[in-house]
């Protein structure tokens, strides 16, 4: 160890060359011990910033993760029970509470498919099955405190240059989704299902749920979160309170877990005269612009040239969600790691005019969407950006025959 630091010269090299042992095949349990010694005095906004450095110098992201591991084997402190870092009213506050209620949550369903385990038949289970679709209704609202950590938090660590970190958290918010997702598919589906396939299903599921969230919300309390407090400024998070009212918060997020804030007037102005913006085919005024943006029935959103999210639509019941920190961020980072070949495939086809319009559809909450992406082009057919249209058509689908009467 002494002749590591004695070569690197700081603890911060040591831990990347660590790392970079462990993506080379390393035995985790002797390298954990080095890791644990070195970590002494590293803080989060550190190890975050290895992280950048690290996949710069060419390491593929996913074993990024493998850091976040061997950390969370070096600290076995119970979520529940760690330190405060933010007071009441601070968004970072309200993230960690409903973290330590999703944790209890998911107790509850280990407790309750061990109870079930010994149980014979459906018929002796009823209370349980109650029990278990009251906490699925639960799990699914807790979808919003992902959205405002995807679509708040992470844009403002992105904007000072916090990339790799966020990007992990969302990578890794979709495993959750996707076991979310079966759990929900095992619940709905029980009276289909054996006896003995369900319960053993079902505790399967539960346990890597459990698992899965306690590993993540470990991540993001001892690393994400301190980063945040660190290079978040004080303007900003009034912001991040905004947005974060904007989206809206879980069923089960206490009172007391809500961000606070006093209300912060913008003074306006207007002039006697209102300019006018020319058109070749009329002039609108600044207001009408903006107003007719927003009642189109559609949500729109604009990306630059230089695929820079620039502007979206503010209608009232939109599809997705929207913040105004995504302003300034790379729409790549508004996608989930999934879906990004196909988004970059989109915009290169765009760039190079292999293409001018790309749309797909999905089923979303009942609801049928048609997202389109257009190219935007001046008249010299120089590339602009292009725009996001998405459109709920469940209702325009349905129509049939003619409506000539109001």
């Amino acid at each position: 160890m002494n002749e590591l630091l004695d070569r690197k010269g700081s603890k911060k090299e040591v831990l990347k060359e660590m790392i970079k042992r462990l993506h080379d095949g390393a035995d985790p349990e002797e390298v954990k011990e080095k890791f644990k010694e070195v970590l002494e005095g590293v803080t989060p906004a550190e190890i975050a910033q290895i992280e950048e450095e690290l996949v710069k110098e060419g390491m593929p992201r996913e074993e990024l993760q493998r850091l976040c591991e061997v950390h969370l084997a070096v600290f076995k402190e119970p979520l529940e029970k760690g330190k405060t870092i933010a007071p009441k009213g601070h968004p970072i506050y309200t993230l960690m509470e409903e973290h330590k209620i999703l944790l209890k949550v998911a107790e509850e369903l280990k407790n309750i498919a061990q109870k079930i385990k010994g149980e014979k038949d459906f018929n002796s289970i009823g209370r349980e099955i109650e029990e278990i679709k009251n906490i699925e209704e639960q799990l699914k609202d807790s979808e919003r405190h992902y959205l405002r950590e995807e679509n708040v938090i992470f844009p403002y660590l992105e904007k000072h240059g916090i990339t790799q970190p966020p990007a992990i958290m969302w990578n890794e918010h979709d495993k959750i989704r996707e076991i979310k997702k079966n759990l929900y598919r095992i619940i709905d589906g029980y009276e289909t299902m054996v006896f003995q396939d369900f319960t053993g299903q079902f505790e399967n599921t539960v346990m890597s749920l459990a698992d899965m969230l306690s590993s993540h919300f470990f991540k993001e309390n001892n690393i994400l979160f301190p980063t945040a407090l660190k290079v978040i400024t004080e303007s900003e998070w009034k912001e991040v309170i905004r947005q974060f009212k904007e989206i809206g918060y879980c069923c089960f997020t206490p009172e007391h877990a809500k961000v606070t804030t006093e209300k912060v007037e913008t003074p306006t102005v207007k002039s006697e005269i209102e300019s006018k913006v020319p058109f070749e085919t009329g002039t609108l005024s600044k207001e009408e612009i903006e107003a007719i943006f927003n009642t189109i029935p559609v949500d729109i959103t604009f990306v630059d040239k230089d695929d820079t999210v620039r502007y979206f639509s503010q209608k009232r019941d939109k599809i997705f969600v929207r913040t105004k920190a995504v302003i300034g961020r790379k729409v790549q980072q508004c996608h989930p790691q999934k879906s990004l070949h196909i988004v970059n495939q989109i915009l290169k086809d765009f760039k190079i005019v292999r293409r001018d319009v790309a749309d797909f559809w999905i089923n979303l909450k009942g609801k049928l969407v048609y997202i389109r992406y257009f190219a935007v082009r001046n008249k010299n057919g120089d590339y602009l950006g292009c725009i996001e249209v998405t459109q709920d058509i469940t209702d325009i689908k349905k129509i049939e025959g003619e409506k000539k009467l109001l």
